[in-house]
């Protein structure tokens, strides 16, 4: 930190590094929840704030809503006396350190919709105390903590840097991710000046015990981010409109990546699937793309990415319709079994899930269709039983759940088409990958 530091920073400094600083964090979902929860477990206590009463009340019950993250560690928390959940914002008056992790989804023109952040600041300022540190870390485009959060800020009358201070820490929740979780995931950091950023490391150094990597700016951390995930949207994108191409060329696609992925060196190995989904990847590159829009560049290579994975609904259904046709069935009225709709394997999250879009378009032509997904509670959904594979004219894996049962699937199938390489050694004789 600077030598220069004034009394407001050594203080909240030392709350920090003692762990007395009190902890907000607004919104929580799956990112907010479990920051939350982890700064509890290295020792602050954490108010949580969700203005969904929902689950505010499931967390006071000690239920986790998230797929992931197990109950018991709520219940900890809860019993520890260190973690409030509240709908109740005029507790923030409390906090010490306020981290924003908030939707930033797309509005319908495809431009980005900031509106979420802009209310949790408006909450801030409402009950914002001097000394307080914020932390914005919500996915969103570059400028956004310097454009739209520091003027509110500073509308409080305090001087961001003195009176308070202010960062930007992209959230890197992989939900679902075994191996990698918000305590084990390097952060990235950087602050509207020197001593906001060197105060979010503390932070992040102390609750979630990490790696932390400093930035010089806001903007170059909110960059790094939509990097991150246009980097998998464009590689994704190259790895499904080979899949298109290998199967116009009767080329096993599956293989082709197998054999590149022998090569030590230069070589990154993505798979096809049905479409991309989630929060992140259909929606940062788009974000990437507007901002880009406004300083007059049009970043073509994201935009052609972004159309060709849109596109892979369409082509599932077109290979469906091709494997129907070669057991003499057509698809009009044909009776599908779906294997998973969220957007990704074991967890219960069906943002922008390309599995909704294709059972969208089987519905459109009168397929006979049902669900099974154990994660799903919010649609009707079937169980999995032999009867129900054997009346059916075949069955789609959209999403692979590792506790569905594919031995009955396998054994009972009149044909499985497997958009995922389902983790199963499928022996079924009419057995097709994507």
């Amino acid at each position: 930190m600077n030598k220069k530091m004034s009394s407001k920073l050594l203080l909240l400094a030392e709350k920090i590094q003692t762990k007395q600083a009190v902890v907000g964090v607004i919104g929580l979902g799956y990112v907010g929840l479990p920051l939350a929860l982890e700064a509890v477990k290295s020792g602050f206590v954490a108010i949580g704030f969700d203005k969904n009463r929902d689950k505010i009340n499931s967390l006071n019950q000690k239920k986790s809503y998230i797929s992931d993250l197990q109950s018991i560690i709520v219940q900890e928390a809860l019993e520890s006396e260190r973690f409030i959940a509240t709908d109740q914002f005029e507790l923030l008056q409390q906090t010490d350190i306020i981290v924003i992790c908030v939707p930033t989804p797309i509005a319908a023109d495809k431009s980005p919709d900031i509106s979420y952040i802009e209310e949790a600041v408006m909450k801030i300022q409402q009950y914002m105390t001097t000394d307080t540190l914020v932390i914005l870390e919500s996915t969103t485009y570059p400028g956004t903590t310097r454009e739209i959060v520091y003027p509110m800020i500073e509308q409080c009358g305090y001087t961001v840097g003195n009176d308070c201070f202010l960062a930007y820490s992209p959230e890197r929740i992989d939900p679902g991710n075994r191996h990698f979780n918000v305590k084990n995931t390097p952060k990235v950091v950087g602050g509207l000046t020197e001593d906001c950023t060197q105060l979010a490391k503390l932070f992040y150094e102390q609750a979630l015990q990490t790696k932390v990597h400093c930035v010089s700016t806001p903007e170059v951390a909110e960059m790094e981010k939509l990097l991150e995930n246009t980097f998998r949207q464009v590689n994704i994108a190259l790895i499904n409109e080979l899949s298109k191409v290998c199967h116009a060329m009767n080329i096993n696609i599956w293989e082709v990546v197998d054999a590149a992925a022998t090569k030590p060196y230069g070589f990154m190995r993505f798979t096809p699937g049905p479409g991309v989904g989630g929060h992140c990847i259909p929606v940062d590159p788009k974000y990437l793309l507007w901002i880009g829009q406004q300083y007059g560049i049009h970043a073509s290579l994201i935009d052609a990415a972004d159309k060709v994975n849109e596109s892979m609904p369409k082509f599932v259904v077109e290979r469906l319709t091709y494997y129907l046709n070669m057991h003499h069935k057509q698809l009009v009225g044909a009776k599908i079994i779906v294997i998973g709709v969220t957007y990704k394997p074991n967890v219960n999250d069906i943002r922008e899930s390309p599995a909704l879009n294709i059972v969208q378009l089987l519905k459109g032509m009168h397929c006979d269709i049902q669900i099974v997904d154990p994660f799903i509670k919010d649609m009707p959904t079937v169980s999995l039983t032999p009867q129900l594979v054997q009346q059916a004219d075949g069955v789609i894996i959209l999403t692979n759940h590792s506790m569905i049962d594919y031995g009955i699937i396998d054994s009972h199938a009149n044909f499985i088409f497997d958009t995922r390489q389902t983790d199963y050694a499928f022996n079924n004789e009419n057995y097709y990958k994507l």
